[in-house]
């Protein structure tokens, strides 16, 4: 299993979020976040802007999944402008559900 963490705008967050229940993912986890890239936030005229508004959307899938769901966050995140976010996949050693204590590996 792989932890998919996607960093995107937040006025992408609901396409996004349909986008992946379309694709067969509706299990999802999403917060509002605040931080700032390479670029060290955004500076308009004499304004700086050090931490930006995110939606953090966190997703565990099967390995064989992993590529899907990149594919669908970075088709319907993307403008083509700084600032489009970033996608992190980590591996998931087990999951357990609390109901039940069902353990997936």
């Amino acid at each position: 299993m792989k932890l998919v963490r996607a960093f995107i705008r937040p006025e992408k967050e609901q396409e996004v979020v349909l986008a992946l229940e379309g694709a067969g993912f509706p299990a999802l986890t999403k917060m509002s976040v605040l931080g700032r890239g390479k670029q060290k936030g955004l500076k308009i005229g004499d304004v700086t802007y050090e931490e930006l508004p995110k939606t953090l959307l966190l997703i565990v899938v099967k390995d064989e999944e992993v590529e899907k769901v990149v594919n669908t966050i970075m088709n319907h995140a993307r403008t083509g402008n700084i600032g489009d976010g970033k996608i992190f996949v980590s591996p998931v050693e087990k999951a357990i559900t609390i109901r039940t204590g069902e353990v997936e590996v």
